[in-house]
């Protein structure tokens, strides 16, 4: 990299710091009127959007990009519609800018709250998704941060205008267009710049594949919020009705493959015997879903036409496609070893109707959510209420989970007193 390309990765971060210092004295009331602008500029430029996201799904089809994630990149006008529509809910969301988060009055009468603010500048690195590029941008902006993107090559003529709309409704508005910015000329090497601005940049959220967010953490020298990926399980147990099981598999697994709260590997009791396997099994197969049938399974039922032998790497894989491996585990003790030894920490569903096997499940299971009777594709910030999320954090320090607008604030501790001294 150049120096004259490093200055110019610095001056766009750096005109998102001070956009950052006039997003922390907006009102709540001018943090609202930019997201409405934003929503109107989506949707009027909804065409253009899509004219652009078609060349970009064109480019990425002819590089071989598999289906599950051409499904992540594609946007048409509905889905630009939807983009809007979810800034609006951004927006109808508590504002947590300037909530107490906690506090009290001590014993000499000073007042003590812990009040949330903003973090200040997020760079957010991520791949072919077009929609975290809004997502992040209106989370972001609601909490009063500036954000700064890099959205990776396959998506780059979508986010450009994207990010040209975002910041042209905001100058509309008379409001500081650098909170939201792209580096995405720059590349990799930009992405690489932007973590080492340490005292520019306030922290870097990856979202994307295990290599993604693997070089982040390891690379980066801004705190990094990790979000992770999804390798998710559905354990079926011997007590679990057999209609609910299969709906909830299928739905866990092929409702929209390419995102990471879909189901990779399910497992089955071995308990429930040949009805219950044959249950899920079959129902996955007569979906189109390829079987990759762990050594116990095998041993237990056979291969059917189209499935294959599945061995360790079958139960590591974050597959985002129309592939699942399936298993068979001795009861709820089986399906925790084995969740252990592979699970990516991100969701796991149990199927049953045991309490004591639920309790067990859910008090043994290590991950960021776990689903009872219901399907791993609702651990999403829509889904639970938070509006947009600006990823799913894996870790377990600061925020855990889909990531909604108090996952972007941070705490300052506020001490009023009256002429207090202490002794």
């Amino acid at each position: 990299m150049t120096d004259t390309t490093r200055e110019q990765i610095h001056q766009v971060a750096t005109r998102a710091k001070e956009a950052s210092r006039i997003l922390r004295t907006l009102t709540g009331s001018d943090r609202l009127r930019g997201l409405e602008a934003m929503a109107r500029a989506l949707e009027a430029s909804a065409g253009e959007i899509a004219e652009a996201n078609a060349a970009d799904v064109s480019s990425a089809r002819a590089a071989g990009m598999s289906p599950g994630l051409i499904d992540r990149l594609f946007l048409d006008e509905d889905r630009v519609g939807a983009l809007a529509s979810a800034v609006r809910d951004v927006a109808s969301l508590p504002d947590p800018v300037g909530s107490i988060a906690e506090g009290r009055r001590l014993p000499n009468g000073v007042e003590v709250s812990r009040v949330r603010v903003p973090l200040g500048v997020i760079g957010m690195i991520y791949e072919a998704r077009p929609n975290v590029t809004v997502d992040a941008a209106a989370l972001a902006w609601r909490c009063g941060n500036a954000v700064v993107l890099r959205g990776g090559s396959a998506a780059q003529k979508t986010n450009a205008i994207l990010v040209a709309t975002l910041r042209r409704a905001l100058r509309g508005e008379g409001l500081p267009e650098d909170a939201i910015a792209t580096i995405d000329e720059w590349g990799r090497e930009g992405a690489g710049e932007l973590m080492r601005l340490r005292g520019v940049v306030d922290v870097i959220i990856p979202r994307g594949g295990a290599g993604l967010i693997e070089a982040t953490v390891t690379t980066s020298l801004v705190s990094v919020i990790e979000t992770g990926t999804g390798n998710c399980h559905v354990y079926v147990d011997a007590s679990a009705d057999l209609d609910m099981a299969r709906d909830i598999v299928l739905n866990a697994k092929t409702q929209r493959v390419g995102v990471c709260n879909a189901c990779e590997t399910v497992l089955v009791d071995s308990a429930g015997g040949r009805e219950a396997w044959a249950q899920v099994a079959n129902a996955l197969r007569d979906a189109g879903v390829r079987l990759h049938v762990g050594p116990q399974a095998v041993a237990a039922y056979g291969l059917a036409a189209g499935d294959v032998a599945g061995d360790e790497e079958d139960f590591s894989r974050e597959y985002l496609s129309m592939d699942c491996a399936l298993e068979v585990v001795d009861g709820v003790e089986g399906a925790l070893a084995h969740i252990d030894r592979y699970t990516s920490g991100h969701t796991e569903a149990i199927v049953a109707s045991a309490v004591d096997v639920i309790e067990r499940f859910c008090a043994g299971v290590d991950a960021a959510a776990v689903a009872v009777n219901a399907s791993t594709r609702f651990t999403d910030g829509a889904q639970l209420g938070l509006g947009a999320e600006i990823g799913i954090s894996t870790q377990k320090l600061h925020a855990r989970g889909p990531m909604g607008l108090e996952a972007l604030t941070t705490t300052t501790w506020r001490i009023v007193g009256s002429g207090q001294v202490r002794g």
